[in-house]
């Protein structure tokens, strides 16, 4: 072969071309699509790490509310309940609140205008319960009982089942969003499909006419969506877990306020994300392209 003469190397051209013009706005939709769904996460997570801790908190603590008796005062009620729940099993610690302390937790509600001197206001007895076997309200009360105290026991039950439902319903709402999300963005790649498969109607004649089956060609189309989709899931979930540091640096640490709470390991919950939306977009371009194939005359 003479010096100067380049023999050119022939090489397979792809059967779908490797980019198309509407690509891009294919893969920024499913980024947001997967931007908003990391985000529902992140929400989920710090909305249940809030519950969990205010659960924690009410189930270590009680409140006892104290009537003195006739010859009484009030702060000796206070007082004398402290002394008799400490010994109880299950107390860590009794402590009974002074009476300025009792109005301050009473002038949100009634307000510092009616706090007047002469205003019977009830003691309150704080308690620490242990964490391991925490007496119950039925125990303490029954050792009040025996001391002669009047008291009624607040174990803060109907205040963690109320925060217990609504952390049920919020990890319930953000899997309803992630699942609207999900469907969205199958959604949007079945439309895809349609139109890549319409535009390269010639090119799929030609393959059924070599003899390719009906899943050669679908596979086509399920592996460059998911490709798309693998990219547009990296861009979506590393936005979300900079919204979240950000967010998490913005509240001082504890995350975008202190009734969210967001930790750093919870910005890992966006790590899935393009495996997700690659398995979605492959699933919704093969089912589609295959029921589309299965028309074609």
């Amino acid at each position: 072969m003479s010096e100067g003469f380049t023999v050119a190397r022939w090489k397979p051209a792809p059967l779908l071309p490797p980019r198309d013009a509407r690509d891009g706005s294919l893969v920024f939709v499913v980024a947001v699509l997967c931007f908003l769904a990391c985000l529902t996460a992140l929400a989920a997570l710090a909305s249940t790490r809030a519950a969990t801790g205010w659960t924690a908190q009410l189930t270590g603590s009680a409140t006892v509310v104290v009537r003195p008796r006739s010859g009484e005062t009030p702060d000796s009620a206070a007082a004398r309940a402290a002394e008799t729940l400490s010994g109880v099993k299950g107390v860590t610690e009794a402590r009974a609140l002074p009476k300025d302390k009792a109005e301050a937790l009473l002038e949100p509600w009634i307000g510092r205008e009616a706090l007047i001197a002469d205003l019977p206001v009830p003691r309150l007895v704080t308690l620490d319960l242990d964490a391991r076997a925490p007496a119950t309200a039925a125990t303490l009360a029954k050792a009040l009982k025996e001391a002669n105290v009047d008291a009624v026991v607040d174990d803060h039950s109907r205040w963690i089942a109320d925060i217990e439902r609504a952390a049920r319903l919020a990890r319930w709402a953000a899997i309803g969003v992630f699942a609207l999300i999900a469907a969205a963005a199958g959604a949007v790649i079945i439309f895809a499909t349609r139109a890549a498969l319409t535009a390269r109607h010639d090119v799929i004649e030609v393959l059924h006419f070599s003899g390719a089956e009906d899943s050669f060609i679908a596979s086509l189309f399920q592996n460059r969506f998911a490709g798309m989709a693998f990219i547009a899931g990296l861009l979506g979930g590393a936005g979300a877990a900079i919204i979240g540091a950000a967010a998490r640096l913005a509240g001082g640490g504890q995350g975008l306020t202190p009734v969210l709470p967001l930790a750093w390991i919870d910005l890992l919950a966006p790590l899935p994300c393009p495996l997700v939306a690659a398995l979605v977009a492959g699933i919704a371009a093969r089912a589609a392209s295959l029921r589309l194939l299965r028309a074609m005359p």
